[in-house]
């Protein structure tokens, strides 16, 4: 997501830049805000994330910076282990992902970010979501990964406008802007029609969702690995 690193980059402290974002630093999803300026960018026009080791060397970044870029892969397990497989020994990886509690707030597919593929939470024993992932069992199927932290990030979160959900018909016709042609048209008319007048009388009432990061708030989880060994 372009410019959420740099929000990041807001509540972190001096000593995170001097300890993890050193060396040869390669920004997966960067787009036009890299994490630092120096990093290397490394998105669309440049290949296909997915399969990033088509276009860049194993072991040739000291950190390799990832921020909500993950959640947009179709297959996860491969591509964290690829982007893995960039770090040199006694390099780090840092990533950036939505947490799905805060962000997807209990509804799926995301109401936010249609292009989403997976939700991601630090450790449940269950989720909500049919396509959770846990980022601590993540972390574990890596070689060679030692954590330095993996954390919380919801600064500005106002954990008060949650609290209501929607039904999946009503999650259906709040969607209906990524549909195409006749689909889009019946669903935006039934909208208007059938649900939008009930639906001022509940926001008037009881709130509802709104997408908290699209101001300055944070709604994610950051990890930070350093890479021990390799295979």
């Amino acid at each position: 997501m372009v410019g959420e690193s740099l929000k990041t980059n807001k509540i972190r402290n001096k000593r995170f830049f001097v300890d993890y974002l050193q060396g040869k630093i390669l920004d997966i999803g960067g787009g036009t805000t890299p994490v630092i300026p120096s990093a290397q960018v490394f998105d669309l026009q440049h290949g296909d994330a997915q399969h990033i080791l088509k276009y860049l060397e194993a072991e040739s970044f000291d950190c390799v910076h990832s921020s909500h870029c993950l959640e947009h892969m179709d297959d996860v397990s491969s591509a964290i282990s690829q982007w893995w497989s960039l770090v040199r020994v006694g390099g780090y990886l840092v990533l950036v992902v939505p947490d799905e509690d805060l962000y997807e707030q209990g509804v799926w597919p995301s109401m936010f970010n249609s292009d989403h593929k997976h939700t991601f939470t630090i450790s449940k024993t269950n989720s909500w979501s049919p396509v959770s992932i846990n980022i601590r069992d993540m972390v574990n199927t890596l070689y060679g990964a030692q954590p330095i932290s993996i954390d919380l990030q919801d600064e500005g979160y106002d954990y008060n406008l949650t609290r209501k959900r929607l039904t999946p018909f009503r999650h259906s016709l709040w969607n209906y802007r990524k549909d195409t042609g006749v689909k889009r048209l019946v669903k935006h008319l039934v909208f208007l029609v059938l649900y939008y007048p009930l639906y001022v009388v509940l926001v008037s009432k009881k709130g509802r969702f709104i997408d908290q990061t699209e101001s300055e708030s944070l709604a994610q989880i950051q990890v930070v690995m350093k890479k021990i060994a390799k295979p």
